[in-house]
């Protein structure tokens, strides 16, 4: 059995649950900003920073949500000022996802004065009406200002997330979405399907007959995405990221890829903080309560605010680990997977491996398995066969 690793962990997790409005098909923990609560949340996670710095440096930092971008200058510069006290800050990745009716010039360049290095804007769509059928806070014109502002900030590596298979999406208009996208000219490009998650407007919606799924335009718009990406220049590297590579020929991951998503997929250990986050760290699985008022409470006890804790059997992670790695087009190595579980996929999944080659899904060679493009298509349904109890 591979060794748990002993050293101080090396990516870090924040979540910032506020968003100005929650948009139709979010099912992340978020919820409206008030001043008060904003103010009484970031004091919490300077406490929780606090509590976990001694055994955390990282090389990669990824503030999500919720709107990162909606916290004020003020905010920002307590939690960076901790940071870098703490001595956590100067990640080689520096992530901050915003959205581009809260951008400015000010937070841009507080942002990238502090080693952000890294935006990922939540565009979603390129076409007005689309835009207000999922909630967003932005106009079209406010991406293309928003882009421009992180450029002349000093941000060059730009991630653009967009949205397919939206409820009242032709193919016509996301072909135009993709097009003017590319034209941006950002280093990476993240793409998702609509799901219609329980407990979401949009899911009240399908549930009521106002809209309805279109599995064979879902295909082809997804088809229409790689194709597209490719075509401009990017390397699809994990099913719904695209990124450039500027480096060595036949690298495995493109030099743009976000590396701290990548740890996600080869099952490495990381840190979450703020409400409803979750951790990995060293074979144990924790996860924050989903609700900031008692997040805040906790923590001003002086302890975190883990709401449960797991440690699934050696078998059990590596199953999940192997469903989750599939999802990069380079597939698991296994030697790779070996290092990282201490399991051999040819042995306990040699039968689920062969079915997914007779499915046309996935395809074994001499030095991995990976999933074909139809079957990254269909990956939810392969990563089942690989988890265990």
């Amino acid at each position: 059995m591979t060794a748990i690793d002993t050293g101080p962990v090396r990516h870090l997790y924040v979540h910032v649950p506020f968003c100005a409005h929650k948009c139709e098909y979010c099912a992340f923990y978020s919820e409206a900003a008030q001043g008060e609560l904003v103010n009484r949340y970031v004091a919490a996670l300077v406490r929780e920073l606090e509590l976990v710095a001694a055994d955390l440096r990282p090389r990669t930092i990824y503030f999500g949500g919720g709107t990162p971008s909606l916290l004020n200058l003020r905010q920002w510069e307590t939690i960076l000022a901790a940071l870098a006290r703490l001595n956590v800050s100067g990640a080689d990745e520096w992530t901050v996802e915003c959205n581009p009716a809260t951008v400015s010039p000010d937070k841009a360049q507080l942002l990238r004065a502090a080693g952000v290095n890294r935006v990922s804007m939540g565009v979603q769509s390129l076409d007005e009406s689309l835009l207000d059928r999922l909630g967003r806070i932005h106009s079209r014109e406010q991406v293309f200002r928003s882009f421009d502002i992180l450029r002349r900030a000093g941000f060059a590596n730009v991630n653009l997330d967009l949205m397919f298979a939206i409820p009242g999406q032709t193919m016509a208009v996301w072909q135009a979405t993709l097009r003017e996208a590319l034209a941006l000219g950002s280093e990476h490009l993240s793409s998702y399907e609509v799901i219609y998650e329980e407990d979401t407007p949009l899911f009240e919606q399908l549930r009521a007959g106002r809209c309805d799924v279109n599995e064979d335009l879902a295909c082809a718009m997804f088809e229409e995405l790689v194709a597209t990406a490719e075509a401009a220049g990017f390397r699809q590297y994990e099913i719904a990221n695209f990124a450039r590579h500027h480096g060595l020929a036949g690298a495995e991951v493109p030099d743009r890829a976000c590396r701290h998503n990548v740890n996600y997929w080869r099952g490495g250990s990381f840190y979450g903080l703020g409400p409803s986050a979750t951790s990995y760290v060293r074979g144990v699985r924790t996860k924050n309560w989903a609700n900031t008022p008692l997040y805040c409470e906790q923590l001003e006890k002086g302890r975190r605010a883990i709401e449960s804790t797991e440690e699934l059997p050696p078998l059990g992670r590596a199953g999940e680990i192997a469903a989750f790695g599939l999802r990069m087009n380079a597939g698991w190595p296994f030697a790779e997977f070996e290092c990282v579980t201490g399991f051999d996929l040819r042995g306990e999944w040699a039968g689920d491996m062969a079915w997914l080659g007779r499915q046309g899904l996935g395809r074994i060679a001499a030095d991995r398995f990976q999933l074909t493009p139809r079957g990254l298509r269909f990956a939810d349904l392969a990563a089942e066969r690989f988890l265990r109890p």
